[in-house]
């Protein structure tokens, strides 16, 4: 049997580089694993030689100890891979295939599949709508940060990449097509951003920064990124943005000696539960609600905001009680009263993750430079994982097979 090595959450803090079974075609127990997906047989999947499997921030949300996340769980969500073996029932994937993978794995035959509702697929996690690999809560399928990976429903789920050659010489742009590319482009979309639009997105992590060139990509006149972190800032100058830090005041008024006016048409939040507060002190106190509040203020009336950032029911680290449950104090009355639209959960890959791909394929987004990516390997995954969460401004690319050059 050949060897797996993956990156496992291991505590509060740490990650650790472990040995853990070759996949197969049949789920097999181990930490975060739904046990009535034990034994689940898996023919219609593939197993994937893993091109480039990149570090999210939502894998840092479980590593930093804010989920209920169990110890031993196999991180890992945005993947790349190669396909090295076919299910039985696997009829147009084949082996030597690059292909992206959806992080939200979905079946394609549910109701909310063939909606093209795929982030909450009603058939692949027995607890709740919707999952996907390697997160709390999530059914149990095993993370992509490692040397192999099985994936369900492959015909259905896979992004298979036109030209071999092409995809890996642009693979690291592809990579992103798995999560923070479509889930920042869906956040641009449901915020209701087009052409000539004055946009602003909160956070200036990857998926801020991939929302913010995917409102650029479709037509926005002005994009400004808040954040705390200037290094990150200075990534969202480098394609074209404006940027506020939130430390310095009221983003309104930072808004309007840009724009003139104090709102935006269209507004995002990137940030989710971990957000802090505004102006002096704002790095030093946690304030969940505070995003999705200032973004109320800051949108004009009948506008929208999407809301890719993520927001969890658990979170034992939360500031206070309610926010351990995922309730917030929302000022969900300036929303009605500026009849404003909401747009939240995972976004449905699948619903943009073609069109994206043609976008990179033909040079009309350079996703990779505008986040930073940087390629390490799987025994760096530890070191990527503190600079991250120490706010480097890097997109931390793993490579667990050796296809791209670090």
């Amino acid at each position: 049997m050949a060897s797996n090595k993956a990156v496992a959450y291991k505590g509060a803090g740490v990650v650790e580089i472990i040995d853990t079974p070759f996949p197969t075609f049949e789920l097999q127990d181990g930490p975060g694993v739904n046990p009535e997906n034990v034994g689940r047989k898996v023919p219609h999947g593939v197993i994937l030689r893993t091109v480039a499997t990149n570090i999210c921030g939502s894998d840092q949300h479980m590593v930093r100890g804010r989920t209920t996340a169990p110890t031993g769980l196999v991180l890992g969500h945005e993947i790349t891979g190669e396909v090295i073996e076919t299910g039985r029932d696997v009829e147009f994937i084949k082996v030597g295939d690059i292909v992206s993978v959806p992080f939200n794995i979905s079946c394609g035959r549910c109701r909310n599949c063939k909606e093209g509702k795929t982030g909450i697929c009603l058939n692949v996690n027995p607890d709740r709508p919707g999952s996907a690999y390697g997160y709390v809560d999530m059914g149990g399928w095993v993370g992509g940060q490692a040397e192999f990976v099985l994936v369900p429903y492959a015909d259905w789920n896979l992004l298979r990449f036109p030209d071999r050659d092409q995809a890996l010489e642009k693979i690291m742009d592809l990579t992103m097509l798995s999560d923070i590319l479509p889930t920042g482009f869906h956040g641009a979309v449901t915020a209701g951003v087009g052409v000539g639009s004055t946009v602003y997105v909160a956070g200036a992590g990857p998926v801020g920064l991939a929302a913010a060139a995917s409102a650029l990509l479709l037509g926005a006149a002005v994009v400004i990124v808040g954040d705390l972190n200037e290094e990150r800032l200075a990534q969202a100058r480098s394609f074209g943005c404006e940027t506020i830090n939130v430390a310095n005041g009221d983003p309104a008024d930072q808004i309007e000696q840009i724009l003139g006016v104090r709102e935006v048409d269209a507004a995002i939040d990137a940030v989710g539960f971990e957000a802090r507060g505004h102006g002096d002190g704002a790095t030093a106190k946690e304030a969940p609600a505070t995003v999705l509040n200032s973004l109320m203020d800051i949108t004009a009336a009948g506008g929208s905001l999407g809301i890719p950032g993520l927001y969890v029911t658990g979170d034992p680290g939360a500031v206070d009680e309610g926010a351990k449950k995922g309730s917030l104090s929302l000022s969900l009355g300036t929303g009605w009263a500026k009849s404003l639209s909401f747009t939240t959960g995972q976004c449905p890959v699948m619903k943009y993750n073609r069109q994206l791909m043609m976008a990179i394929l033909h040079d009309k987004i350079a996703i990779a430079k505008a986040v930073n990516a940087k390629a390490i390997s799987l025994a760096d995954a530890p070191r990527g994982y503190a600079e991250f969460d120490a706010g480097a401004a890097t997109k931390y690319v793993l490579n667990p097979n050796g296809y791209l050059d670090n």
